[in-house]
């Protein structure tokens, strides 16, 4: 353990923010699988409406630094090919 009182800053600043990031991650993963949900039913409407929420969702995070810029575009990406393959 930290025995010096900017160590132990350190380490109070770093459990913040991991548990902030796990946070933040986890909002991700749970509008991605309703954007997989909506598009395995064929839910057009739904799957474009959850598509719009997701992408801000994981814009935010790469703003925040939870996910890297390339990251959050590879996962935008594919999220709106997937919805454009159910709507043709």
């Amino acid at each position: 353990m930290a025995n010096h009182k900017s160590a132990l800053k350190r380490a109070n600043q770093n459990e913040i923010r991991r548990i902030r990031n796990r946070a933040v991650k986890t909002r991700v993963k749970n509008v991605v699988k309703e954007v997989r949900q909506a598009a395995a039913g064929s839910e057009s409407d739904k799957a474009a409406t959850t598509l719009r929420t997701a992408q801000s969702t994981i814009d935010k995070a790469a703003k925040k630094g939870v996910l890297h810029k390339r990251t959050a575009a590879r996962k935008v990406a594919r999220l709106a090919k997937l919805t454009q393959s159910i709507q043709s």
